[in-house]
């Protein structure tokens, strides 16, 4: 929330009725883990507590385990708490051990447990370890941090590793995303937030009353951070009209049917999208898959070459088959059909817009509106 918003009330739809113990995410872990080995490597000792700065601001605290110091490396463990959420890397033991490097800046590794990228159309490059953006992003401004503290320029190689994350990782979706060999690092804010299925759809049909209440006649349903900012650019909407709907698209437009409001913009990532276009209600990837052979019978039928057609009935991730076809209208076509799926979910009495955008926020489509927010 930016300044001037600071003050209000949270969004309705961020927290369940029943308060839920927050924890932290396996890049907060992997972040920590890496501070500690830097102190360790630079003075000679691993404290038996570390504080990271995340990006929000928050200074969690850390207990330190199994230090190893040499003269080339240290290595420290976090063990990971995830709060109330119920995260099967709860208790896990994540390290980092960290060397000096010859060039600038960080160079990441894989250690036992983390997972390689093998596959194309995920937002890192084939052959780099599975250590999201943001955890990078949030590891290198911490050890900044302790590098400009003693003089140093920040030169060093930062392997993560996590205990049993081979055996966790079949757990998830990583094996079919061709990320092998264990985990992703993950997290965007550094923190986890627990809701059961219940509590978020619970949160949604409050958020949903509460702008009815409130006299809103427009209201915004997201799947996530980037996609309420990409909206926040173009609609002029109070803060409680946007819901954060998750993956519960269902949840959300079941209930605006009972409850109508005049319009409902749905915005999020081309593969979410993807998803709703396809007919599912619930857009989570443990619970609903993209099609690819109905995405192939789509790029057919907007003019795809065979080559593209091919691709796309063996590619990974809808990512990909987007990034394959730049001359198609795909994002377009699924905004559209996306919206057919919503106004056959509704009563026929609200409006319906469906926003598409990429990873770093760009409105790709938006159909449905009277005017086009792409201009």
């Amino acid at each position: 929330m930016n300044e001037s918003n600071k003050n209000k009330q949270p969004k309705v739809g961020r927290k369940p009725d029943q308060p839920l113990r927050k924890g932290w995410t396996t890049g907060s872990c992997a972040a920590a883990a890496s501070k500690a080995a830097y102190l360790g490597l630079l003075t000679g000792i691993v404290p038996d507590e570390v504080e990271i700065r995340l990006p929000r601001g928050e200074l969690p605290r850390f207990k330190t385990l199994d230090p190893i110091i040499s003269k080339e490396s240290a290595t420290v463990a976090i063990q990971k708490d995830a709060g109330d959420d119920p995260d099967i890397t709860h208790e896990a033991i994540i390290s980092a051990t960290i060397t000096k490097a010859d060039d600038n800046g960080l160079k990441f590794y894989a250690g036992k447990g983390v997972g390689t990228v093998t596959l194309p159309g995920l937002p890192l490059p084939v052959g780099e370890p599975a250590i999201n953006p943001k955890p990078r992003e949030i590891i290198e401004s911490n050890l900044q941090e302790v590098a400009d503290q003693h003089d140093e320029v920040l030169r060093l190689n930062v392997t993560i590793s996590i205990e049993n994350g081979e055996e966790l990782a079949q757990k998830t979706w990583n094996p079919r995303l061709g990320i092998v060999g264990g985990l992703s690092v993950l997290g965007t804010t550094g923190i986890v937030t627990p809701f059961s299925c219940s509590a978020w759809i619970h949160s949604i049909h409050r958020g949903v009353d509460v702008a009815r209440a409130n006299g809103f006649h427009h209201v915004a349903g997201t799947t996530g951070n980037m996609s309420e900012n990409a909206l926040r650019e173009s609609f002029d909407l109070p803060d409680e009209a946007y819901l954060d709907m998750g993956d519960f698209a269902g949840g959300m437009l079941k209930y605006i049917r009972r409850h109508p409001v005049e319009r409902v913009t749905i915005s999020g990532g081309f593969a979410k999208m993807l998803k709703l276009a396809q007919g599912n209600m619930d857009l989570h990837s443990s619970r609903s898959q993209v099609n690819f052979e109905k995405l192939a019978d789509m790029v057919l039928k907007l003019g795809g070459s065979d080559a593209q057609i091919n691709l796309t009935k063996s590619a990974n991730t809808a990512k990909q088959v987007l990034e394959a076809c730049p001359d198609l209208p795909l994002a377009k076509t699924v905004a559209k059909q996306a919206r057919e799926t919503a106004l056959a979910t509704l009563s026929g009495q609200t409006k319906v817009d469906i926003v598409v955008v990429d990873r770093i926020g760009t409105i790709l489509a938006h159909e449905g509106a009277e005017t086009s927010i792409l201009g």
